[in-house]
């Protein structure tokens, strides 16, 4: 009998980074002496390290700029990380349901996995450095039925895959933005989730775009 997968986006879905990533970028603005506005950054976080640093450093900066947030990361961020509510019952939730936990994120590999272990957060599978629909590929394959995430990237990526999307209104979208951009159920956090698990209707579809009620978007907010 194939064992039925959940996946969870990572930042500010089952780790709270901002503190964290807000000081590596406070680091770098201090080593390079560009601006860069620390709040509006740890605000919108979802799309990829590349994306966010081009509002900040000329293109031919941000391979430079990548590498040295990588190498600042593990000192600055991962210790002060925490768990975002019900994170940890969450991902319980899912293996008493006897099912599968798979975190796809836009963060690398390494660091998610060091951010999951530092938070003592066990999953089963861990694909790093995918973003918005991009990661439908990896949902697909695993047989992941619902993916749980704060942002419009992550409904696509959800959509991308033909599975539920769950959002939750951790990140810088409201529950109302989250419905508008087509998520097909929003928690206000994770600390509802066990419960919402455990009356899914795992057979249920995705709802059509009609029924979102879909508009026009930009998802790498």
């Amino acid at each position: 009998m194939t064992v039925m997968m959940v996946g969870f986006d990572l930042d500010l879905t089952l780790a709270d980074t901002r503190r964290g990533i807000g000081a590596v970028y406070a680091a770098l603005a201090a080593e390079t002496g560009a601006f860069i506005d620390v709040p509006l950054v740890v605000g919108r976080l979802g799309p990829p390290l590349e994306m966010e640093l081009a509002n900040w450093f000329p293109e031919p900066h941000i391979p430079e700029m990548v590498l040295r947030f990588r190498a600042l990361y593990p000192e600055l961020a991962i210790p002060a990380t925490l768990l975002m509510s019900g994170a940890a019952e969450a991902v319980a939730a899912v293996r008493a349901a006897g099912e599968r936990v798979m975190v796809v994120t836009a963060k690398n590999e390494p660091h998610a996995r060091a951010t999951l272990a530092f938070l003592g957060l066990d999953v089963d599978l861990l694909v790093g450095g995918l973003w918005a629909a991009g990661k439908g590929a990896a949902l697909r394959e695993h047989g992941a039925h619902t993916y749980v995430g704060d942002h419009p990237g992550d409904i696509a990526a959800a959509r991308a895959a033909d599975a539920f999307s769950l959002a939750v209104a951790t990140g810088g979208f409201t529950a109302s933005d989250l419905l508008g951009h087509g998520a097909d159920h929003v928690l206000d956090d994770l600390t509802s989730f066990p419960q919402w698990l455990d009356a899914f209707d795992r057979t249920c579809q995705p709802r059509s775009p009609r029924e979102r009620g879909d508009r026009p978007r930009d998802e790498g907010r």
